[in-house]
């Protein structure tokens, strides 16, 4: 009786481990070697620990690793959130049952129809994406309407199927694991949002950790140009540590398939990075998008995104 309340416990006490740490216990018999196991299957056939209404499976056919190890958040998170964020279990049949989502999600009112759009004074995405646009409109917090709005269509969380894939030379890449039409909402760009100095000091740190070859940063920086044309919003978006299936996002010099549309919500002070599909994405085709055009490391981190223009090296500004 005791053996099994013990076995209960370690079942519920390791998928909140590292793999390092999983690892070191596994190897202590077989029966915490068989828990390991179904942990790292369960990990690697769900990125997004069942926080997306889709799961989001590791494929690798390169080496041994199984998944890549990190947090998940679905939307922005504050660093004050971050720093409760520890610990996450993964792993685990029932994992995040009973656990709210990390992030700054819009509250839900729980009402069934939508708000009629125009009183809201968004600019509608019933439609569908509107080609050429880089930043839209969509109820938010100062709605009244509920996550089933029409004009809603980026807040809940990702609709199509997508499969993260191991490649020998770029690592990890999100790949379409259906077709994808032209227009459609892939995901949002998820992850911390920094302070510009906070952003700097990370990526001194991020730069010495990848000049040996094994490491690679998601920090993003994203920069509004407001009307006037005097100024312009940064924000700074980390899903290093903290992030969802967009930090596996390759870039292409060709610009890739995804278009990036800053989404702005009413009540909301912030707007989030989404992507949306710039062309019809084939099934198991590389979801890719642009880091940007400035290089001021020639001897940057080398580009292996395939296309005909490749530079042959990553973009890099000074954060």
């Amino acid at each position: 009786m005791e053996e099994h309340a013990l076995l209960e416990c370690l079942e519920l006490a390791m998928p909140w481990l590292t793999p390092a740490e999983l690892a070191t216990l596994s190897s202590t018999c077989k029966t915490l070697n068989h828990i390991s196991k179904s942990i790292t299957f369960a990990r690697a056939s769900d990125a997004s620990r069942s926080f997306e209404s889709l799961p989001v499976p590791f494929v690798n056919a390169c080496d041994a690793h199984p998944y890549a190890y990190f947090h998940y958040t679905p939307s922005q998170i504050l660093p004050s959130q971050s720093s409760l964020l520890r610990r996450q279990p993964w792993g685990s049949n029932n994992q995040n049952s009973t656990l709210p989502p990390p992030g700054l999600m819009l509250p839900y009112t729980g009402e069934e129809s939508g708000c009629g759009c125009e009183s809201c004074g968004c600019e509608c995405l019933c439609g569908g994406f509107v080609e050429g646009s880089e930043v839209m409109s969509e109820c938010g917090p100062g709605c009244g309407c509920g996550l089933n709005c029409e004009n809603r269509v980026t807040q809940r969380g990702v609709s199509v199927g997508l499969k993260i894939v191991r490649d020998e030379k770029k690592g990890w890449g999100l790949h379409a694991a259906q077709f994808i039409p032209k227009g459609q909402f892939v995901c949002e760009y998820a992850g911390e949002l920094l302070t510009t100095e906070q952003a700097r000091r990370r990526q001194q740190i991020y730069d010495e950790l990848s000049s040996g070859g094994r490491f690679s940063s998601a920090l993003l920086v994203v920069r509004e140009h407001l009307p006037s044309g005097k100024a312009c919003l940064r924000m700074n978006i980390d899903g290093t540590r903290i992030g969802n299936v967009a930090r596996f996002i390759n870039h292409s010099c060709d610009g890739g398939n995804l278009l990036t549309v800053l989404l702005r919500s009413s009540g909301a002070l912030l707007p989030r990075l989404c992507f949306f599909a710039s062309k019809n994405i084939q099934e198991d085709e590389e979801l890719t998008f642009s880091y940007g055009d400035i290089r001021i490391r020639e001897k940057g981190l080398p580009c292996f995104c395939g296309s005909s223009c490749c530079f042959g090296v990553l973009p890099s500004e000074n954060t």
